[in-house]
């Protein structure tokens, strides 16, 4: 009963659906104020979160624009600075990324910013691949919290009051079979 009860979470529901798809729109808006007609722009998903957001977003620019801009994927597994406390044999994604990144304007797309540190390690893969002409970087979620000095270019929402024990998770409809945005802490 114990194990049951401490692996119970408590969930609050801050986007549902509606929402969720006027985040998407949102950020895509703030990207198009920016980048008006996406020439040499290209769009690289941080695995996992960042995959289903990159192909949203690529959606919204194909119905708004009728374009479709360069799109991949990238895994950032062995640049964490972490990985070796996670696992001995961490489980590896597939990087998917078929265009030369060399001077382009690559917006790195993630669900969640929260230390920073996924986006450090998303930089020194990209880096490894070639030489953008300038990164930015969008994010659906900013939790606040940096641990290092990376600040997203485009948010959807920013979380401002949020418990140390508590973080935010993004469910897709392509993942999760919902869109949902929530504040989850373990009981």
């Amino acid at each position: 009963m114990d194990k049951e009860i401490l692996s119970q979470k408590k969930k609050k529901v801050i986007a549902g659906p509606k929402k969720f798809a006027k985040l998407v729109t949102n950020l895509g808006e703030a990207i198009l104020k920016a980048h008006p007609g996406l020439k040499n722009v290209a769009f690289i998903g941080i695995q996992t979160g960042g995959t289903p957001l990159t192909q949203r977003l690529c959606k919204f620019f194909k119905d708004k624009l009728g374009v479709v801009p360069p799109t991949g994927f990238l895994d950032i597994t062995l640049y964490r600075d972490d990985w070796t406390s996670i696992s001995s044999q961490p489980h590896l994604k597939k990087t998917d990324i078929s265009f030369p990144i060399d001077d382009k304007v690559i917006i790195l797309v993630d669900d969640v910013i929260y230390t920073g540190r996924t986006t450090r390690a998303a930089l020194d893969a990209l880096i490894d691949l070639g030489r953008p002409k300038k990164i930015e970087l969008a994010v659906l979620v900013d939790r606040g919290g940096r641990e290092l000095p990376i600040e997203p270019n485009y948010v959807s929402l920013r979380v401002k009051k949020i418990e140390p024990d508590e973080y935010v998770s993004v469910y897709f409809q392509e993942i999760s079979g919902k869109d949902q945005i929530c504040l989850e802490k373990y009981c």
